[in-house]
């Protein structure tokens, strides 16, 4: 069980986020990993393995096109964000319980995930559009308004202020701390590149499938890891910026 009498720290530490991060993963591996196989790995396989069986064309030496291919392909991205969202609220809500102290619970966080669902989308595509604007203008500004919001749905899942109003509450709080949130972020996107270099290498050496599998368990950590990080993040912001400990955020949820 988790201490939940913390001092407040005097700013947003890096080193701590990873920690806390890790430390919650590795307490609840088996739920962590199952979710994200289930809602994000296997998809991803099964996706992949179905793209193999397509008709190759002879001359180019690309999958052949089909209005068929298209309606799946649309289909697939759909019920991939549609999970994505499922995943990441679940994991979100299990990441704050464990802080609290408690052995998250699959169902519960699953049942409070599925009640957030058109929420979590929201968000999701109000930040991809926002921020994708940005990168295509100057790019900075679509890292700041990623940034700005990194924290959204955390603010959702706790404090259940709707989808415009975590926006805003995601920018108050990580205001002052968002160049340690971007070297946060850097580091796990380097970790991201270097397990994708190694699997390159595992493509050539085991064959297409076996890298396939791999890729899908790769895509599921993946998964786990920036779904964990942005509610360990949200509580240390709450902390550095507010003093509220782990208890009184779990208050909402009593």
């Amino acid at each position: 069980m988790v201490s939940t009498t913390l001092e407040r720290p005097d700013k947003f530490r890096i080193g701590r986020v990873f920690n806390d991060s890790f430390a919650v993963i590795s307490r609840n591996i088996v739920l962590c990993l199952g979710l994200a196989v289930l809602f994000s790995g296997l998809p991803t396989l099964l996706y992949q393995l179905w793209l193999r069986q397509w008709p190759i064309g002879t001359e180019t030496g690309a999958p052949e096109f089909s209005a068929q291919r298209v309606i799946v392909t649309i289909l697939v991205v759909l019920a991939s964000m549609v999970l994505a969202a499922i995943l990441q609220a679940t994991l979100v809500r299990a990441a704050i319980e464990d802080l609290n102290g408690k052995r998250p619970s699959m169902g519960d966080s699953l049942k409070m995930a599925i009640s957030l669902l058109l929420p979590v989308i929201g968000i999701a595509v109000l930040i991809s559009l926002g921020a994708g604007l940005g990168f295509m203008l100057l790019i900075v500004p679509g890292i700041i308004l990623w940034l700005r919001w990194s924290v959204a749905v955390p603010v959702l899942v706790q404090e259940r202020r709707g989808v415009f109003g975590s926006m805003k509450r995601s920018r108050e709080l990580t205001k002052g701390s968002r160049w340690a949130l971007f070297g946060f972020w850097i580091i796990l996107i380097i970790a991201v590149i270097v397990i994708q270099l190694v699997l390159s290498q595992v493509v050539m050496v085991f064959g297409v499938t076996t890298a396939l599998i791999l890729d899908a368990l790769v895509t599921s950590v993946v998964s786990v890891v920036t779904s964990v990080a942005p509610a360990v993040s949200y509580v240390e912001l709450r902390q550095v910026k507010e003093g509220t400990s782990v208890d009184e955020l779990a208050e909402i949820f009593s």
